[in-house]
């Protein structure tokens, strides 16, 4: 297991598919499953419906958001984990670029907002395949 470095944290956040917003419902931690995409200052960029739950809940507050790759077979994987306060974006001209570059919604919605994660602390793992429960190389 080794920490990911500040600047490789982006890269492989990049390479997943979906991540997970946590965000506080009724008290209690939540975690939503949603796709995304990176701006270009990192920010994590979810599209979502105006009225849906994070758009609710974490508009102007802090909000994680966790995304992870794993490979079964080969025991390794990354998870880059996200920490900063969350935004609707709500001035008219950085919704449209983010009608452009941000992501796409995996479930269409005729009033959708883009939530921007500002990366303020980004923290990652990863997990190099190969080892054993105590770390000695296997063998074959």
């Amino acid at each position: 297991m080794r920490e990911l470095g500040r600047q490789e944290c982006p890269d492989r956040l990049g390479d997943a598919p979906i991540g997970g917003v946590v965000h506080t419902r009724d008290a209690l931690p939540a975690v939503l499953p949603v796709n995304f995409r990176l701006d270009a200052d990192s920010a994590v960029v979810l599209r979502t419906s105006a009225d849906s739950e994070p758009a609710r809940t974490i508009d102007g507050v802090v909000a994680e958001f966790e995304a992870d790759a794993v490979d079964a077979t080969a025991h390794s994987g990354r998870s880059v984990v996200v920490t900063g306060h969350a935004q609707v974006a709500s001035d008219p001209a950085g919704h449209d670029r983010l009608t452009r570059t941000g992501p796409r919604s995996w479930v269409a919605s005729p009033s959708e907002v883009f939530i921007r994660i500002a990366s303020e602390p980004v923290t990652g793992r990863e997990l190099v395949g190969g080892r054993t429960r105590y770390g000695a190389e296997r063998s074959s």
